[in-house]
């Protein structure tokens, strides 16, 4: 399977922050939204990404000042990011080389969405329920 047909499944929608967002607004989006990482966009450009554990860990070293900084003081700037012609498995073997839970589907410096762990494990999930229904139906039809 391909990245592009988890996005098909999943959407494009993909939330986005300046690099200037401070900390605080980025913990309320990550609730608002439900979500575990922001892209950091400068204009239409990716330049970073900022995950809960970023923020996480900057609190642990900086303490609660840290509220108040830039995304672009805590982001991620060198940025795992893949293609829609990428395999779910290569993704998921960069995901675990890297020990990161998020990448951003970039063509042509343009961002088309993003993928997460769980996107990929539900994926998996989806291929082995149908090689199951697959096999259930050769042994019932003969």
């Amino acid at each position: 399977m391909r990245i592009a047909e988890i996005l098909r499944n999943k959407g494009s929608a993909v939330q986005t922050v300046p690099p200037g967002t401070t900390v605080c607004e980025l913990i309320g989006d990550f609730a608002r939204h439900n979500i575990g990482a922001m892209v950091v966009v400068d204009g239409t450009v990716v330049v970073g990404i900022v995950t809960e554990r970023d923020i996480v860990r900057q609190l642990h070293e900086r303490g609660p000042s840290i509220l108040v900084a830039a995304a672009s003081e805590v982001m991620t700037a060198d940025v795992a990011m893949c293609l829609p012609t990428d395999s779910v498995d290569s993704l998921a073997e960069t995901m675990t080389d890297r020990r990161i839970r998020h990448l951003p589907v970039v063509v042509d410096g343009q961002l088309l969405g993003i993928v997460s762990i769980g996107d990929v494990v539900k994926s998996r999930i989806d291929e082995l329920q149908a090689e199951r229904d697959q096999l259930r139906s050769y042994i019932h039809n003969g």
